[in-house]
Parts: C-alpha cells; sequence; structure tokens
C-alpha cells in the first residue's frame, strides 16, 4: 500500500495566501491537491497545474471540478505555461500563486513510475509520461554528460566515478540498476543514514524532467499574472530550488535592472515587497510527515510595479 500524500507546510502556505471567498488563485502543482483542497474550502476559485496526466485525471473526479461554472480549472500542462493557459482561458490576473517544487508522494511511492530506488521498477522517472525517459538518458548519453548532471543537478562530489560505473553497466533499465551501479562506485552500507544513490536518483530527475529550467520560468510566469497586492508562496524541498526562489525574490524585491533569475530589461521598481523570512516545518510535522524534513517556504507579496517581459 502505497502512503498517502501529505501536503508539505500546509497551514503555513494557506496564511501566506490569506485565501478570501472568491479570490481566484492558482495552484502550479496540483499533485494529489492538498493545497487546493484547502483553497477550495476557503471559497477560493482554484486553477491547478500539473503535466502528470494521472494527476488532472484525478482532479477530474473532484465535485468543484464538475461546478457550473467550476472552482476547480484543471490545466494539463507545465506551470511554466500558466501565463497562456489563464489567457486561454479568460483570465488576466489573480489573487495568489502556490508552487510546490519536486517530485510528489504519489510518483514516488509508485514503483512503475521510476522515481524511487526503494521501489524497483522502470527506470522512468518522468513526470508527464512522455519524451525521454531516464532510463534512455543513462544508456546513451556520453560519460562526461552523465557526470556533469551528476554534480551539477546532485552536487554528487564522485561524480565521474558514478558516471563511468553507470556506462560499465549498460544496458540499465529498472531503478534498482541505476542503484546498484552508484552503490558499486560509492560503497554502500545497509543501514546507513543516507543511501548513496539519493544524489544520483535526484540528479537524473531533474535533468530528464527539466525541473530547474521550469521552475526559473514558473516564477517568472507567476510574476506576470499575479495582481498588485497578489501573493506568491513557494515550497521548496533541495538547495538548488531554494537558492533559485530566494534569489528571484531578493532580486524583484529590488528595484534594479533585470537579471538571469528575472530576464526583464530596464526593470523599473521593485516587483515584490513584503518578501518573508523562510519557514520550515515544525517538529511535529517532520514527525508526521518525514518527507518535510528539507522543506522550504518563501513567500512575498506583488507590487504594482508592472511586468515587463523580455523581447
Amino acid at each position: 500500500m502505497t502512503a498517502a500524500h501529505v501536503p508539505v507546510l500546509l497551514d503555513e502556505v494557506v496564511v501566506a495566501l490569506a485565501p478570501q471567498p472568491g479570490d481566484v488563485l492558482v495552484d502550479a502543482t496540483f499533485g494529489a491537491g492538498g493545497y487546493s483542497r484547502a483553497l477550495l474550502a476557503k471559497g477560493a476559485v482554484v486553477h491547478a497545474f500539473d503535466r502528470d496526466p494521472d494527476a488532472i485525471a484525478a482532479g477530474q473526479a473532484w465535485p468543484e471540478a464538475g461546478e457550473n461554472p467550476p472552482r476547480l480549472v484543471l490545466h494539463p500542462r507545465r506551470f511554466s505555461e500558466m501565463a497562456a493557459a489563464l489567457r486561454d482561458a479568460g483570465v488576466a490576473r489573480v489573487d495568489g500563486v502556490v508552487m510546490d517544487i519536486g517530485v510528489s508522494s504519489m510518483q514516488l511511492d509508485r514503483a512503475e513510475r521510476g522515481f524511487a530506488f526503494a521501489l524497483n521498477g522502470p527506470l522512468d522517472m518522468r513526470m508527464s509520461q512522455e519524451g525521454p525517459s531516464a532510463a534512455d538518458f543513462v544508456n546513451t548519453a556520453a560519460e562526461a554528460d552523465i557526470a556533469d548532471v551528476l554534480f551539477r543537478y546532485g552536487e554528487e562530489r564522485q561524480s565521474r566515478r558514478v558516471a563511468r560505473a553507470i556506462v560499465a553497466a549498460r544496458p540499465l533499465s529498472t531503478t534498482g540498476d541505476l542503484a546498484a551501479a552508484v552503490r558499486k562506485a560509492l560503497g554502500h552500507h545497509p543501514g546507513a543514514p543516507r543511501d548513496p544513490a539519493t544524489r544520483s536518483f535526484q540528479a537524473i530527475r531533474i535533468h530528464v524532467n527539466g525541473e530547474l529550467d521550469e521552475l526559473s520560468a514558473g516564477l517568472g510566469d507567476a510574476t506576470q499574472i499575479l495582481c498588485p497586492g497578489g501573493r506568491l508562496a513557494v515550497v521548496s524541498f533541495h538547495s538548488l530550488e531554494d537558492r533559485i526562489v530566494k534569489r528571484f525574490l531578493r532580486d524583484g524585491g529590488e528595484a534594479r535592472a533585470g537579471s538571469r533569475h528575472i530576464p526583464l530589461p530596464q526593470q523599473r521598481g521593485a516587483l515584490y515587497e513584503r518578501v518573508a523570512k523562510a519557514v520550515k516545518p515544525g517538529e511535529a510535522e517532520i514527525a508526521r510527515n518525514p518527507r518535510a524534513r528539507s522543506a522550504v517556504l518563501r513567500a512575498a507579496v506583488r507590487t504594482a510595479v508592472p511586468f515587463e517581459a523580455a523581447a
């Protein structure tokens, strides 16, 4: 039996978004709908995005999706496309956006999705269930390219050694195959607090799904669609993601010309105000949901400064 998905920092996200009846909000990463459910309960209208067709299919069964007009509007698209999708739906501005970055419990806990080394299954890792899989990458990429991905996205210090072991173990078809290759390269002590395959699985998943580029683009789209006073809340789970969010909000909170995180030429004035300090789960939440341990919530309020998109 798979574990139920537990939304992380749920109460804190609701406080950050301060939903009111009739607000139009975006759940950029619908997943099992934990945030959407809480926001709908406050009387908001929620536009929910997910590139995973399983998540969208599950959401279609919610009663709010069947209302006329629906209070839950599901978009089977990447959240980096939220601005275009909302324009297509006739929505110009929204009152809040929440983003929960990374892989969902539903994906991790299903062996057939191939995300986790704890459950042996096909080496897939595709959130959208389309395009090249993790198996395609590890079986065809050059050794140097694999090493680069492991170092860049997994911060794996022994990336070259691991890449060499992956190439030597080809073909790899299951999560167990990949985990065994990594463990052989790095040494594996059963019962150790951290499995040596963790960083490599993270890195390959991020690469296969283009997650960091998706996050940067999604933050830009959120900035574009938020109304003055609109609220942004982003939950991330590892340092690479949190670093992007932190820099984005720092740059957006200053009246500066654009940066690589906000590609806005000659941006006039701060895009965000009241950028909150990072919030982390308390001991009680971590005890209930160990996957919350590394979560970080960052939130901010949109100003009235126009978003000047790059040409």
